[in-house]
């Protein structure tokens, strides 16, 4: 029998090894399943943690995947004119290739998705997110979440996620972050300070003069349906962003007075944007019209969004079950 003993051994080591067998019972205080940053049995240590770089991607075809997304995040609308006729880019917001803290970080976003969205009214995965800013942010069309290119983006994502336990939030992960307080934006305050500050790069009708500044307002800027149409988070990127080569000298009120000024221009539709937030709960500053909310100060005009191209729409998944 000790020769059997000495198979079972190896047998339940290979099995602890893969993860497979018993797993530790939690300890007072905590429960089984609730704190993904103590997956088996590690602590997971935000502090230290730091995601991966452009230097740590591996030679191989995974490492090539997550190059082309990393390309593709930092030169979008030249990667893929044909989904994104804005002039922005996926680093236009998500600064430092998606890692800036205060400017909506990717990192960890592979380890909170699926997620439900209140926008959508439903559960969505990773793809239809970075579909969002496709159609939003991006004002353009979705790509197919079979295609390679959105597989890439993804393995860049997953990549500067490495090691955040599933479900963790780090730092950063509800987008921008909240201002402390609304204040009152003053659109001729901000006009001025824009003319001191911001025009020397977005140029002096917000066209994006400067390459890569992005256009923040006209024909080639976000949509209406993008976040940063909203006045309180453009206020916060600005705030804590901007002006690109000072970065947090602006006042939280000049942050709004801009917010308020680049918001007061036309700007491209959101088609569907009127089924935003099917059970309610839109923001205050939500500038349209949707389920139990009337537009807040919603800019002079909307430039019309062409849909022969592609999809502009983002649809809330559908059940495959047949309806009686």
């Amino acid at each position: 029998m000790p020769g059997f003993r000495r198979v079972v051994a190896a047998i339940s080591g290979v099995m602890l090894l893969w993860g497979c067998g018993p797993q530790p019972r939690p300890t007072a205080g905590q429960s089984a399943g609730t704190d993904s940053s103590k997956a088996h049995g590690t602590a997971f240590d935000e502090a230290s943690w730091r995601p991966l770089l452009e230097k740590d991607i591996p030679p191989d075809s995974l490492g090539a995947s997550i190059r082309r997304g990393l390309y593709l995040i930092r030169f979008t609308n030249e990667s893929l004119p044909q989904n994104v006729p804005s002039n922005l880019r996926c680093v236009s917001c998500h600064l430092n290739d998606g890692t800036k803290v205060e400017a909506a970080p990717l990192t960890g976003s592979h380890a909170r998705f699926p997620k439900y969205m209140g926008r959508t009214g439903a559960v969505i995965d990773l793809a239809e997110r970075v579909n969002y800013c496709f159609t939003r942010s991006l004002a353009g069309y979705a790509i197919p979440k079979t295609s390679r290119e959105m597989q890439d983006i993804l393995a860049y994502i997953a990549f500067i996620s490495k090691g955040v336990p599933v479900g963790y939030k780090l730092k950063g992960a509800d987008g921008l972050i909240s201002t402390p307080d609304t204040l009152d934006g003053d659109g001729g305050r901000g006009e001025q300070v824009f003319k001191a500050k911001c025009q020397v790069c977005h140029g002096a009708n917000g066209e994006g003069a400067v390459p890569p500044a992005p256009a923040l307002w006209g024909p080639r800027s976000y949509s209406i349906g993008a976040s940063m149409a909203r006045r309180e988070r453009a206020a916060s990127f600005i705030k804590h962003n901007m002006p690109f080569n000072d970065p947090g000298s602006l006042t939280l009120q000049e942050a709004f007075d801009l917010s308020t000024f680049i918001n007061s221009h036309p700007r491209p539709d959101s088609p569907g944007k009127e089924k935003d937030y099917p059970a309610g709960g839109a923001a205050a500053d939500t500038p349209y019209d949707t389920f139990g909310h009337k537009a807040f100060d919603p800019p002079p005009r909307l430039f019309p969004h062409p849909n022969a191209k592609g999809t502009a729409e983002v649809p809330a998944p559908a059940s495959i079950r047949k309806s009686k």
